[in-house]
């Protein structure tokens, strides 16, 4: 449990307008190889109350549908935060490096010792 309490705070630090991915986040919560248990956790609510409009897969696409009751909420919430959706063959898909959230190693240090002091 305590993974999901990390994404918890990792996701929450994710600046609007900017998108983060399911692996992005692994690597900071500490389990690099567990992208899908971070889309696990967004769809069943496990890490509480995030912004989870903000996660897409390691190629810009929106992929978190299940995590949202209405169809295309995530492609509006993203937009409405400036993020421009763009309409591919793969689907609906953010520009990464535009729009990608370049977390620092300052950042990943402050999130460790901020999962230290939790105690999670």
């Amino acid at each position: 449990m305590d993974f999901y309490k990390r994404m918890k705070v990792a996701c929450g630090r994710i600046p609007e307008g900017k998108v983060a991915t399911y692996g992005q986040i692994a690597l900071l919560c500490g389990k690099p190889r567990n992208a899908r248990q971070v889309g696990y956790g967004l769809r069943c609510g496990l890490a509480g109350d995030v912004p989870a409009h903000r996660m897409v897969n390691a190629r810009g696409v929106l992929s978190g549908a299940a995590s949202f009751e209405v169809p295309g909420l995530q492609k509006m919430l993203l937009e409405k935060e400036g993020i421009q959706v763009m309409i591919t063959d793969e689907g609906q898909v953010v520009d990464l490096k535009k729009y990608g959230w370049k977390n620092t190693l300052r950042e990943a240090e402050t999130l460790a010792v901020e999962f230290e002091l939790l105690g999670i």
